[in-house]
């Protein structure tokens, strides 16, 4: 008996045991509880009549711009995923007081026009006086995070070291940071309106510490601007600045020499091209090949920042896995590896610089001289064209001469039955 008693014991601990284990499973999946659409409507269909109650309603509006709805099944399909896309997304902001509708373009044209809504498929964000586009890819996780940062302050304060540290490391983007006597400070409040109008593509920082001020050699009321991946920033000059003064720089030096492609821009950053090309660089940052090559781009960059027709955008495949077969297939290039090469927008047209696999990269100033013969139009997708029409050409002369040899046999087959006709007579 004492046996069975003690295995009984043994095998209600174990069952406690699994039970214990059962549970912390189950908490740790609610804590990672990805969000579901529920099926409730969110989404408001704008119209003349409740498109002004939408804006006073919500501490921000976020309506999709569209064309008529499609009748075709196929095209249907993507309407509705566009439409769950914003449920979804308003459905995880509405706690937050965001908004969301769609504005038809033809229905609802008119109160479309009133909004100053003009472009087809994109995104316009409400907040206060301002509209916002968004013209990114539109997931519902891209959506999400634009949005939250648009609730973020437009100017971040640094106060110490360690937030100087972050400042630092943010080498892929556009950043501005000011030193001010406070936050009443009547240039404070420009640069804070300046920041606003650019928010959230642009970060804007300030400090009012001294100390922090020294650290960033700023001098006060002084404004630097830090192109991405450049190492040391440009004052701007003639300070203090007024709120249209900061907008003018920032809009004239908004391009950058090296600017990587994001989900949330991506449109914008595409349709940003210099005379319907884009040097495009292809670099997986995780990868020992492809972050070797982006430091080489980072040194090509620095040594041409001056150069205002030198803007080299680059695409980290790992940031858009659904869209690398594509890339592959419509530039015959091989994503596994490092690749740049010049992109024509209009046909995405390209010629890559030729990288043989058993090679080195190239050194920066091969990237270089390979750069300057594509500023100087030695190196263009016309040129590429011309060589697919040579190899037409070609083929039209190979269907030529076959035909032309088509034509002798049946001259030759004549004369055989011409010959033996006669001896069929004689």
């Amino acid at each position: 008996p004492m046996i069975n008693c003690s295995s009984s014991v043994k095998v209600f601990l174990l069952l406690l045991l699994l039970l214990l284990l059962l549970l912390l499973v189950v908490v740790v999946v609610k804590g990672l509880e990805f969000p579901r659409y529920d099926g409730k409507d969110r989404v408001l269909d704008i119209d003349g009549k409740n498109y002004r109650k939408a804006l006073k309603s919500h501490r921000m509006l976020c309506l999709l711009y569209h064309a008529p709805a499609p009748t075709s099944k196929e095209l249907e399909k993507q309407f509705q995923m566009t439409e769950l896309v914003l449920e979804l997304a308003a459905q995880v902001l509405e706690e937050k007081d965001i908004g969301f509708g769609m504005v038809d373009s033809e229905k609802d044209a008119k109160v479309a026009k009133k909004l100053g809504l003009h472009e087809e498929g994109s995104v316009y964000v409400f907040k206060d006086e301002r509209v916002i586009e968004f013209d990114g890819l539109l997931s519902a996780d891209t959506l999400v995070e634009f949005l939250l940062d648009l609730l973020e302050d437009p100017v971040e304060v640094l106060d110490n070291a360690l937030e100087l540290q972050a400042f630092d490391r943010m080498e892929e983007d556009i950043r501005l940071v000011g030193y001010f006597k406070s936050q009443e400070s009547e240039y404070f409040l420009a640069f804070q309106e300046a920041a606003e109008q650019f928010q959230p593509f642009i970060k804007f920082f300030a400090t009012f510490d001294k100390s922090v001020a020294k650290e960033l050699t700023l001098k006060m009321n002084e404004v630097d601007f830090y192109e991405p991946f450049m190492e040391e920033p440009v004052t701007i000059p003639d300070k203090p600045h007024t709120e249209e003064e900061l907008v003018a720089f920032i809009t004239e030096h908004r391009r950058s020499t090296l600017r990587k492609l994001r989900a949330e821009d991506m449109f914008e950053t595409w349709e940003d091209d210099m005379n319907g090309i884009h040097i495009v660089a292809f670099a997986e940052e995780e990868d020992p090949d492809g972050f070797e090559f982006l430091e080489i781009l980072k040194e090509v960059a620095r040594d041409n920042t001056e150069n205002p027709e030198l803007s080299i955008v680059w695409i980290d495949p790992d940031d858009f896995p659904l869209l690398i077969p594509y890339w592959e297939k419509t530039f015959k290039v091989d994503l596994f590896r490092p690749q740049i090469g010049i992109v024509n927008v209009t046909d995405a047209d390209s010629v890559w610089l030729e990288m043989d696999d058993d090679e080195d990269l190239p050194s920066a100033e091969e990237l270089e001289d390979w750069i300057e013969d594509v500023l100087s139009g030695k190196v263009n997708t016309e040129d590429d064209d011309d060589d697919d029409d040579d190899d037409n050409d070609d083929n039209d002369d190979d269907d030529d001469d076959a035909d032309d040899d088509d034509d002798d046999d049946d001259d030759d087959d004549d004369d055989d039955d011409d010959d033996d006709d006669d001896d069929d007579d004689e």
